[in-house]
């Protein structure tokens, strides 16, 4: 169990740094390229969601690795099916609603998922080659 804690603390740090960084630079691009459009999700939002589904989803497959499930594939392959139901449900307020444009909101969330999920199979990939 050492190893786990290890690794978790480890990816929570990285990806608390990810996350003020990409934050950060979604807020300064948007700040400066679309001060005219009106968002329906807040960017914080968004990485909040990213966040915690990112962290939940890695601290389960570190969990059934540590406890000596050296397969992951299928569990990590279910999460990120699971991941995309979730990202679904959360955009279902603002696909089901009358707002008037919705592309801007849909890459705003779209984007930060791609990087939050390159970011999570890095991170598996890592600890992974090490075993």
């Amino acid at each position: 169990m050492e190893g786990f804690k290890k690794r978790q603390i480890t990816f929570l740090i990285q990806l608390v740094l990810v996350t003020l960084v990409l934050l950060g630079i979604h807020a300064y691009l948007l700040s400066y390229f679309a001060t005219e459009l009106v968002f329906f999700f807040p960017v914080w939002h968004i990485y909040v969601f990213h966040f915690i589904v990112t962290a939940v989803f890695y601290s389960i497959i570190n969990y059934k690795y540590s406890s000596g499930k050296k397969d992951i594939f299928n569990l990590f392959m279910m999460m990120t099916f699971l991941k995309m139901i979730l990202a679904i449900l959360f955009l279902l307020p603002l696909l089901l609603s009358d707002f008037e444009n919705k592309q801007p909101d849909v890459f705003n969330f779209f984007i930060p998922y791609f990087m939050y999920l390159f970011f999570e199979v890095y991170a598996l990939t890592k600890f992974l080659n090490k075993a």
